[in-house]
């Protein structure tokens, strides 16, 4: 096990789904981050494949030109996943009371994560059902900056500096056989903090974790 059972716990332990019961129909992270997102999504997304978007809300920051067969959510807040224009389905999911997916085996191309990794609290069983679900040569991409709900955040992600976070999506990966070496995309903010907390443009730093389902022997 990666995580200690201290390393998993939030400092609000009430049970996921009466946090997020109620919609927010913002954008978590700032316009520069997220056109950085959609051009990592642009470059490793191919088109007429099948995508998932793990705990999504009412944007997906999919390139709008690319067409895809099929565009999965899961989420925690139907009223947010309903608003999602990219979505071709959902599913409501606490992954921390089950993250078994009730999706089959090897039926999807991508599989995405923006700004939500840190608040798994069983990420080696939630890692394992990524590699589950991926085709041989599937991609999943783990984007996440400096923000959080800091409640609902595991002590882990909390404690840690923005680098020790990456290091810690890299050993969710690697606890798992069957990925490849993951790869790091980091662009990190020259903004001072306290400006970055304030939410000026372009403060948030950007930071992906990417890995493939190694090919099928």
């Amino acid at each position: 096990m990666i995580l200690r059972p201290d390393q998993r716990l939030k400092l609000d332990d009430t049970n996921d789904n009466l946090f997020y019961n109620y919609p927010r129909f913002v954008t978590h992270v700032d316009e520069g981050f997220i056109k950085q997102l959609t051009d990592i999504y642009r470059q490793r997304l191919k088109p007429n494949t099948r995508i998932l978007d793990m705990m999504s809300s009412w944007v997906s920051h999919l390139p709008p030109e690319m067409q895809f067969s099929h565009v999965e959510g899961h989420g925690l807040n139907a009223e947010e996943l309903a608003r999602n224009p990219q979505l071709n389905h959902y599913f409501v999911q606490n992954l921390n009371d089950n993250p078994q997916l009730p999706l089959p085996d090897g039926d999807f191309d991508a599989v995405l994560n923006c700004v939500s990794v840190q608040y798994i609290q069983y990420p080696e069983a939630a890692f394992s059902e990524i590699h589950r679900i991926l085709k041989p040569g599937g991609v999943a991409i783990m984007s996440f900056s400096n923000r959080m709900f800091y409640q609902k955040a595991i002590q882990a992600w909390r404690d840690g500096t923005e680098d020790s976070r990456v290091e810690l999506v890299k050993s969710y990966f690697a606890s798992v056989p069957g990925f490849s070496t993951p790869e790091v995309i980091v662009h990190k903010s020259t903004m001072p903090n306290i400006l970055q907390w304030l939410g000026a443009p372009g403060g948030d730093p950007f930071y992906a974790v990417i890995a493939y389902r190694t090919q099928a022997k």
